[in-house]
């Protein structure tokens, strides 16, 4: 395939303000993910004091050392818990990622009860329920660390408590799918959360720390009068020795993630799985650092996303389908880390002839089972009046059902503007691509905010002509600006990842790593046999 020759220049001043510009931005995303970090950490003399190890050291035990471990969902809750972008915290309660234990890759999904002693927050039950789908989707072993308070009272919605029983019902769907559920009780699982380990395949409790019931001590004296304490109802030895809820009882926190690795170890998980993984390929000719001053952190300046793809793919290869045809609408074959697959990015808006041309090279992937990555930069769909003729929507759609409809794994990176029907053209959060991964600097919207405002301006002078009345300059200008500063923060990517819809904000340069990890995820549960049951294993 011919190697992409680069047009960009690192010693212009261009280069240098959009790599200022975007660093600022993954600087901003550290700190947001550090705060989280460090409110844990300044628990960790009351969990020494307890004989505990914090939730980060917990997974990091588990973990195999120097393994890759990608982290879900950082950004999960923020802006949620409080406006004060100062003083939010977000993670929605919990760490997740994928990662290898005991060279197996797994879900795993923690608690970080060093918050607010792991109760749930906003953001917390989406986290959890999207990485059981992930699980489930990618076959993955699912591991859950668990030591929550349970659902923080003071802030109850009665939707809330209905659709969390998905959680719940996701255990037991991984169940019978043949995928297993493990779970470490480190601590507390009460009332609901007690479905937990319940649901789980295999259940590790800490002797002295680990908590399981439907009703504590206190809900239990107001309930029926009984008085018991914390060990008698739900300790793990009792659960070890009485109910059976537990299958192995742990001495502390070190050794409970011990046992669950070796719980892992003994599945024999890669057995069924052969020849899969990543399989190398050549670095690329550009280096993936300078993506952070190749795009400009605001969309509306141009650039060419080959040069993104360049500084992705193996050696820079890259073979472009149907170049001349629809050219802002960019279609690319190439290879990462070994693994081919099919790129489509965007040179500005998407008109009648990039649609359809997208729509084919989505077919063709799919007749041969290629990934298709989305690189989301995009206005949206080209308007006006000769393009209304040439049949935009007829074509549009065509490219929405290829996408909708693809039998390919699809995967979605949101690296600048993702407005109007080009989020669902280019493959957004509703059309279920197995990863959604943001950029700091993407903005999603129904439109840009300026032209909201507009369109709005538009409409209300209009309203006043057919009214006869003047229009009111002063008004007309405050609502353009309210409208503009709406639609800026909710299209900010830390605003939408926060709100769960992508799964992972992560620093440009790391594209091409994050990129191949995720296809051998996905290689690798295309793989394997898995041995589905009817209803889940059921505890005994």
């Amino acid at each position: 395939m011919p190697v992409f020759q680069s047009q960009i220049v690192t010693g212009s001043e261009s280069y240098a303000e959009n790599r200022r510009s975007m660093l600022a931005l993954v600087d901003r995303m550290r700190g947001l993910e550090e705060r989280a970090a460090s409110a844990s950490a300044r628990e960790a003399e009351r969990f020494a004091r307890r004989g505990q190890i914090l939730p980060r050291e917990r997974l990091a035990r588990l973990l195999d050392p120097g393994a890759p471990f990608l982290t879900l969902a950082s950004m999960a809750g923020y802006l949620r818990d409080t406006p004060d972008a100062e003083k939010t915290i977000p993670g929605g309660s919990h760490i997740a990622g994928i990662g290898f234990v005991a060279g197996t890759r797994c879900l795993i999904l923690a608690t970080d009860s060093g918050i607010s002693a792991g109760a749930y927050g906003p953001g917390s039950a989406e986290k959890v329920l999207r990485c059981q789908e992930i699980a489930l989707a990618n076959r993955l072993p699912f591991i859950h660390l668990v030591e929550s308070a349970g659902a923080n009272l003071l802030r109850y919605r009665v939707e809330g408590f209905v659709t969390g029983g998905a959680l719940f019902g996701n255990l037991a769907r991984l169940s019978a799918a043949g995928i297993p559920v493990i779970t470490v009780l480190h601590g507390s699982s009460t009332a609901g959360g007690a479905y937990m380990p319940g649901l789980s395949d295999y259940v590790v409790a800490v002797r002295g720390r680990a908590k399981a019931f439907l009703a504590g001590p206190p809900l239990l004296k107001a309930a029926t009068g009984e008085i018991a304490t914390d060990e008698e109802l739900g300790g793990a030895d009792m659960h070890a020795t009485i109910s059976g809820l537990a299958e192995y009882v742990a001495e502390d926190d070190t050794d409970g993630v011990r046992i669950g690795r070796e719980i892992v170890a003994r599945l024999g998980w890669n057995r069924h799985a052969p020849g899969a993984g990543a399989t190398g390929g050549r670095p690329p000719k550009y280096d993936p650092d300078e993506i952070a001053g190749v795009v400009p952190v605001d969309y509306r300046r141009p650039y060419d996303v080959r040069e993104v793809v360049a500084r992705i793919v193996d050696g820079s290869d890259m073979l472009g389908f149907k170049e001349r045809y629809g050219p802002h609408t960019v279609c690319i074959q190439a290879e990462v880390h070994g693994m081919p697959v099919g790129f489509i990015g965007n040179n500005g808006p998407i008109d009648p002839n990039g649609a359809t041309k997208a729509a084919q090279f989505i077919q063709l992937l799919c007749q041969t089972d290629t990934p298709i990555v989305f690189l989301q930069n995009t206005t949206g769909y080209m308007v006006g009046r000769a393009y209304e003729e040439g049949g935009m929507i007829k074509h549009g759609s065509k490219m929405i059902q290829a996408v909708a409809n693809a039998s390919a794994p699809k995967l979605t990176f949101m690296i600048g503007a993702s407005f109007g029907a080009g989020n669902y053209g280019m493959c957004g959060r509703a059309y279920d691509p197995r990863f959604l991964m943001t950029w700091p600097n993407a903005m999603t919207g129904v439109m840009g905010p300026e032209q909201a405002a507009t369109t709005m301006s538009i409409v209300a002078r209009g309203s006043a002509e057919r009214r006869g009345v003047a229009v009111d300059e002063e008004a007309l200008a405050a609502q353009e600006r309210k409208i503009i500063d709406t639609f800026a923060s909710q299209a900010d990517a830390f605003y939408t990842s926060g709100l769960l819809l992508d799964d992972g904000m992560i620093d440009p340069r790391d594209t091409r790593n994050v990129l191949g990890f995720l296809l051998a995820t996905i290689r690798e549960a295309g793989a394997r046999r898995v041995f589905p049951n009817s209803f889940g294993v059921a505890r005994m």
